[in-house]
């Protein structure tokens, strides 16, 4: 019996890896990891790669603008163009008109031709010459990887009406579910219909929770009974192949039940506002004019690992590249204007004499 055994080996080809890889907008990670795309490929990088599927992405509001809505634009987007079911719950009355508000990719035509006519000539001459040496297949898979895991979305300009026609696209009221309880129908309903996972992924779902405890809804004082909808709804995701996104405004939940809203989140995410005029925060950073909001990541999903996770930075720079595109930049501080009189050198906190020279820090 021990002759007929057929012989295996360690390195044997993982044939349900490379058929997942071919679906557009998933991608695999460490660990057996699936990500999905969150839309801004600076995010993307952060986390490690995105949003793993069946995990709970929260986001925390700021009460005085809208920054949460930039970062639900784009997810939605990126599920639209990839072609995968969406679930939107919103408290307006009529949610679907919220579709008319996502950006449109931006054309790759349009941005080489504009700004890098030069440096798009040297590459595209060093490109020509490795193609020789790695073939046109390796250079052009390389080169439209981007555009097929996370697209670079405009946000001038609304999204086109083929991208929202023939897909399933379900939009909730918040307003009309009371007690969360068809809301919950919804989402398992919706889950329901995308395949689960088998070991061979043929397509991915999102959910999109907007303003979950809003004053319009009914259940906004019920912060006990949103905490069971969060966890069920967990339970569910977990076992499907979708990636849930809540946002919702911590100002409006106590802080128990908060911290609690926190420790059920995979990913932890939050946005606050830049003031126009802070004079003390304008000579600290860098490019303070540019900046949108910052955001701050507070947990980063980690899936089949116990492997703490480090970031280089927790705090980021929302800006918008080209006046049209959402982008994240670690924060600089400003160099130390030497006519101010306000040196490293005078402070005397990195430095051992008294005495200030040209080169005392």
């Amino acid at each position: 019996m021990a002759l007929n055994k057929p012989r295996t080996s360690s390195f044997s080809r993982n044939v349900s890896t490379v058929s997942t890889s071919q679906v557009p907008g998933l991608k695999h990670g460490p660990n057996g990891t699936v990500f999905l795309s969150s839309g801004i490929a600076d995010l993307d990088k952060i986390l490690g790669g995105g949003f793993p599927l069946g995990s709970l992405v929260m986001i925390m509001e700021d009460p005085e603008a809208p920054h949460h809505m930039l970062l639900l634009r784009n997810f939605m987007s990126q599920g639209l163009v990839h072609k995968q079911p969406l679930l939107y719950a919103s408290p307006a009355m009529e949610p679907r008109g919220f579709l008319g508000t996502l950006p449109n990719p931006v054309s790759s035509k349009d941005d080489k031709s504009r700004d890098h006519d030069t440096e798009q000539e040297k590459t595209l001459r060093i490109a020509w010459q490795y193609k020789k040496y790695f073939g046109e297949q390796n250079l052009d898979s390389q080169r439209d990887g981007k555009a097929e895991y996370c697209n670079d979305f405009d946000l001038r300009k609304p999204l086109d009406r083929h991208a929202l026609s023939g897909q399933c696209i379900d939009c909730v009221s918040l307003q009309d579910s009371p007690n969360l309880a068809t809301l919950y129908e919804r989402c398992s309903t919706f889950l329901a219909q995308i395949p689960r996972f088998d070991g061979n992924i043929t397509s991915a779902g999102r959910i999109s929770i907007q303003s979950f405890c809003a004053p319009q809804c009914e259940f906004s004082d019920k912060e006990w009974d949103m905490l069971s909808f969060i966890g069920s709804l967990k339970s569910l995701v977990m076992s499907s192949n979708a990636v849930a996104v809540i946002t919702f405004p911590p100002s409006l939940v106590s802080p128990t039940v908060l911290k609690r809203w926190q420790h059920l989140a995979d990913t932890l995410l939050s946005v606050r506002a830049v003031p126009d005029e802070d004079r003390e925060l304008a000579k600290l950073l860098t490019g303070y004019q540019d900046m949108l909001g910052l955001l701050n990541v507070h947990k980063v999903a980690r899936i089949n690992t116990q492997v703490p996770i480090i970031l280089e930075a927790t705090t980021y720079s929302i800006k918008l590249h080209k006046r049209r595109s959402l982008g994240l930049e670690c924060l600089n501080q400003a160099p130390v204007d030497a006519s101010s009189g306000n040196s490293y050198g005078t402070s005397g906190s990195c430095s051992v004499s008294t005495k200030t020279g040209a080169l005392d820090f």
